[in-house]
């Protein structure tokens, strides 16, 4: 171990955590070093991301229901504008 770390925690995680511990027969601080383990590994935060890649999994997941709208764009929103005028 190369750092210590001081932490406050609630009565009741505190208390969550020390019957945990007890069930699972291993030190508190064991407990808190594996959860703060898995959060960082789950977290999965990359700060080098572009704007892209934070994006790409939503890209194509929705649909207006009009086929040709990237084409015909400028039509669709002059339609809109003279409908609401």
């Amino acid at each position: 171990m190369n750092s210590q770390m001081t932490v406050r925690l609630t009565d009741a995680l505190e208390k969550d955590i020390s019957m945990l511990a007890r069930k699972l027969r291993l030190k508190r601080a064991d407990i808190v070093r594996m959860a703060l383990e898995k959060f960082v590994k789950e977290a999965d935060v990359d700060d080098e991301s572009s704007p892209y890649d934070r994006v790409k999994n939503l890209l194509g997941s929705v649909s207006s229901g009009i086929p040709d709208l990237g084409e015909s764009h400028r039509e669709h929103l002059l339609r809109k504008f003279k409908h609401y005028a």
